[in-house]
């Protein structure tokens, strides 16, 4: 409730609110005045903030919440991929890959990139052969082509993509990359491993413009309200990122609050102003919506690729020296460099950290960095703290450091196939332990890490942090570390209050109280009252961003 005397604006009553606040978790109505929620509690006592001109919307029971809390997405690129490039059928093989490239070849004007996006982690070996960039090229029809991976860190491309970009066979592997390469002659095949990516995204980019760049933004913004997101954090902000974003506010059309995260070393696959550069720069890109909170770094790859920095070796193959563990990407004293400047500008610095001995060193340095600063509220997040050593799960909450989950890759997938192929069974398994790190008392906070995952619906997460179960329905009767389940309240909470707290935003959001922003969320059933299967089923009928209807269904 609220002690305050003037009217409303609008209330919604007769509902089932799941406020997120444990003081008072559920209602049934909610009065709203200036975007702001004004009181909550039951329909009788909130119908006495109805005024003259007071519209009451009856939720007819329905259930209604927090908007959601998306603490890692990459919104440029969800919007790019929407907007300016196509979707490779799931599961697709190289003959699969190929057909649809065809198609698109057929419909390109001349000279025309066809971009696409994801091929399966677990496609590596397949791709990388000469007859398979043989039969890339012959269905691209001479236009260049890129194909990202669903891990979005590395790509299959054609001939005349790398031509376009200088790669040839008697080149050397760049620093933090390869080229793939024909086991049997050599020969490229036209698979990049992550910074050898970026060679060729770059001659894509000259390609997108700032107009283009807005557009997508917009366009993610819509898609991630549709899902009922109303806060997200960007997880590479580059200055294009920070344009677009300061753009739309400025316009009045960013429906969401949006945190920034600055790159410290600009990534191998984005491009545009990084470092103190960029840090200099930070409060130009600061708004009421657009919080500019934190730095970033990549301190490793990704298993699939074994570019992910482990404690114990991969599977051994022809590929990689024998006892390979992949490698960090900065130094030890760089890395405690990074989080005391970060610490000394009030921003936290997410960190991609992906193998088990990134996390330990990135654990490390906070330890080193806190001997000599003492304690502080900045928080640092590890994304996306999947991969993590027993010893390490309850440093997480000693050192104040936010575990950033990625809930729609934890469950089975053919990104775990592709673990399982590099790193065996029993490892590549003992992925993403939820209940320990909560059980510890770390904060955990719920990402997408769209558009790694194709669509950026909490509800996908949620379900399989419930089940350890995928909830499309493949790999059906599988179950991810069934003893890392959580409950419903614990999952929705990280997607919405933890979030927000991990973000710096939990005064402005996260959870229905009186003071915050109205950023709530009608759903089409009550997810307490359906089988945990059905979780994922779940569709937002109306999302409010500051007491405004921003989708309906």
């Amino acid at each position: 409730m609220s002690t305050s005397s003037r009217s409303a604006d609008f209330i919604l009553s007769n509902g089932r609110i799941y406020t997120v606040d444990e003081k008072m978790p559920w209602a049934e109505a909610v009065a709203i005045a200036d975007g702001r929620i004004l009181a909550i509690g039951s329909s009788k006592d909130i119908a006495a903030f109805a005024g003259p001109a007071t519209e009451t919307i009856d939720l007819q029971g329905k259930m209604a919440m927090p908007g959601f809390v998306d603490v890692h997405n990459h919104i440029m690129m969800g919007g790019q991929a929407d907007l300016f490039e196509t979707q490779l059928p799931v599961g697709a093989s190289v003959d699969g890959i190929c057909a649809h490239v065809r198609v698109q070849a057929e419909m390109a004007a001349p000279g025309q990139w066809i971009v696409a996006n994801q091929w399966g982690a677990d496609m590596m070996t397949a791709l990388n052969s000469e007859a398979s960039l043989a039969k890339l090229d012959a269905a691209s029809l001479g236009h260049p082509v890129l194909l990202r991976d669903e891990t979005v860190h590395n790509r299959w491309v054609n001939s005349e993509a790398m031509r376009l970009s200088g790669i040839s066979n008697n080149q050397p592997d760049p620093p933090a990359g390869a080229f793939g390469r024909d086991p049997k002659t050599g020969r490229l095949t036209g698979l990049l491993i992550e910074s050898a990516a970026g060679i060729v995204e770059r001659v894509v980019a000259d390609h997108f413009t700032e107009a283009m760049g807005e557009a997508a933004v917009a366009r993610a913004v819509e898609i991630v309200n549709s899902h009922g997101v109303t806060a997200f954090q960007d997880a590479a902000s580059v200055l294009p990122i920070l344009q677009a974003l300061v753009n739309l506010d400025n316009k009045g059309k960013l429906t969401a609050w949006a945190v920034t995260s600055l790159p410290l070393i600009e990534p191998s696959f984005m491009f545009g102003l990084s470092g103190d550069e960029l840090l200099a720069l930070r409060e130009d890109y600061r708004t009421d919506h657009v919080k500019s909170n934190f730095t970033k770094i990549f301190l490793d790859g990704v298993p699939g690729a074994q570019t992910a920095a482990f404690h114990e070796a991969y599977v051994g193959d022809d590929a990689h020296p024998h006892g390979h563990r992949g490698e960090t990407l900065v130094t030890y004293p760089d890395l405690v460099k990074h989080i005391d400047k970060s610490e000394k500008l009030g921003l936290g610095l997410k960190i991609h950290c992906t193998g088990d001995y990134s996390v330990t060193e990135m654990l490390d340095a906070v330890e080193a960095v806190r001997h000599f600063n003492g304690p502080t509220d900045v928080r640092h997040q590890i994304a996306h703290a999947s991969y993590i050593r027993a010893d390490d799960v309850k440093r997480f909450a000693k050192l104040g450091v936010v575990a950033d989950l990625s809930p729609m890759i934890w469950h089975p997938t053919t990104f775990l196939e592709g673990h399982k192929e590099v790193m065996g069974e029993e490892r590549a398994t003992r992925f993403w332990p939820i209940a320990d790190l909560k059980n510890s008392g770390a904060l955990l906070a719920g990402g997408s890490d769209w558009p790694v995952i194709p669509v950026p619906d909490p509800w996908h997460g949620i379900e399989g942090m419930v089940t350890r179960q995928n909830p499309s329905g493949a790999f059906p009767g599988v179950s991810l570390w069934a003893e890392q389940a959580i409950d419903l309240a614990a999952a929705i909470q990280i997607y919405t209050l933890n979030s927000a707290v991990a973000m710096g935003i939990d005064k402005q959001t996260g959870s229905l109280e009186a003071g915050k922003s109205a950023d709530i969320i009608v759903l089409d059933q009550n997810v307490f009252e359906v089988p945990a299967d059905q979780i994922a089923d779940t569709k937002v009928l109306t999302t409010y961003f500051e007491g405004k209807a921003v989708f309906q269904r």
